[in-house]
Formats: structure tokens, C-alpha cells, sequence
């Protein structure tokens, strides 16, 4: 009788010890706001006039867990800047991102947006911190929802590298979950996209 070795045969590994997804590079552009702006893909965007819409959304599902979705700006890295841009969800229970410290894939901070509160669902409405890895909010959770509704809504983003501060304003008013501090990326470069959804992006004014 044939003997067959054991080390011969396939052995199926748990998917626990499977490799991660990679992130799609950025590979494609798209023009708008007088600034070329790198994404996954250019058929996921529309520009329509000066009006920038995201139009498919890509979730990340698996580990690690942060936003693939956003159209980064082709600049030279930004440590002290404003930023103003008025946004829309396409629908309550929608949220957005505005990307800022963008280093490399995998290395940035986001300002995200929502109609909920932080305090009910703490990974919303707030600053995150991505270092490689899973997304970890910077920012406290008190206060409000800021995206509520679907119209317009006024957004000004201010980041100081040198501090690491970053404050966000939404129709004029902010809170303690708009405002977080984190020193280890410092100068980058900036996005706008969302985590989950699709969003529409206007009047986008970037001030150094």
C-alpha cells in the first residue's frame, strides 16, 4: 500500500490569517475647485459645473477599518490652512469626510460628519486619526449632529500642524466632538469624500 505524505496535501489556512485587503492606489485624476485631485477611480465622481459629486460609495468592510473613498488633492503637503466648502448627504442618516495630514495611504486624519451625535454613536460626527491601522477617534463626543437634513450645509475646517489642532464649524457652529489634537502626522495633504456614502461638495475655498 501507497503511502501518501502528509506534507503533500493543501492545507486550507482560517480565513483569521488571511491577508488584509489593500487599499486601490489612487491611480485616476479628476479637475475641479482649480485643483487636480487623485481617486480609486474617475467614474465613481461627477463634475458638474463647480459642483463635485460622489457618486458611488466604497466601504471598507474589512480590516483595517477607515475610509477608502475620497478625492485627495494634488498639492504639496499643508500644515496651517483653512478650508471652506458647503456639502450635502444625499439623505438623512448619511455622514461625510473631509480628509487632512494625508501622508500615505494609510497615515491621515478626517473630520467626519453625521446627523448623529457622537454620544449615541461614538465613531460618528467627530476626529479620527488613522496610523496604519483601524481609524481612532481624537476628538471628545459631546455634542450635537451636524448634518441634519439633506440641503446645503456651510463647513470650515481649520487645522494648525504645528499644534496639531484641528476645529470644524458646521453652518457656523461647533462643539467639543469638532475639535482634536494629534501632533504625529503634521503637514499633508487634504480630501473630501465619505466612509459609507455618497456626497455632494460646492463653493470649496482652500486659504493657506
Amino acid at each position: 500500500m501507497q503511502r501518501r505524505s502528509l506534507l503533500a496535501l493543501p492545507i486550507a489556512l482560517p480565513a483569521v490569517f488571511a491577508a488584509p485587503p489593500k487599499t486601490p492606489p489612487l491611480a485616476e485624476k479628476i479637475n475641479v475647485f482649480g485643483h487636480s485631485w487623485a481617486v480609486i477611480q474617475a467614474a465613481d465622481w461627477m463634475v458638474d459645473g463647480q459642483i463635485l459629486h460622489l457618486k458611488t460609495a466604497r466601504p471598507q468592510q474589512a480590516d483595517p477599518r477607515r475610509p477608502i473613498q475620497f478625492a485627495l488633492a494634488e498639492t504639496e503637503p499643508i500644515g496651517n490652512f483653512s478650508i471652506e466648502v458647503d456639502v450635502k448627504p444625499p439623505g438623512p442618516k448619511n455622514s461625510l469626510i473631509l480628509v487632512y495630514a494625508w501622508q500615505k495611504d494609510g497615515y491621515f486624519n478626517y473630520v467626519h460628519l453625521s446627523d448623529d451625535a457622537a454620544g449615541k454613536v461614538e465613531v460618528h460626527n467627530g476626529i479620527f486619526h488613522c496610523y496604519g491601522g483601524d481609524r481612532v477617534r481624537i476628538s471628545p463626543t459631546a455634542g450635537p449632529g451636524t448634518l441634519v437634513g439633506s440641503d446645503w450645509h456651510n463647513v470650515k475646517v481649520r487645522y494648525d500642524a504645528g499644534k496639531g489642532l484641528v476645529e470644524c464649524w458646521v453652518n457656523g457652529q461647533t462643539s467639543a466632538s469638532l475639535k482634536g489634537i494629534d501632533l504625529s502626522l503634521g503637514a499633508g495633504r487634504i480630501g473630501l469624500g465619505s466612509f459609507f456614502n455618497t456626497a455632494s461638495f460646492r463653493n470649496f475655498k482652500l486659504t493657506r
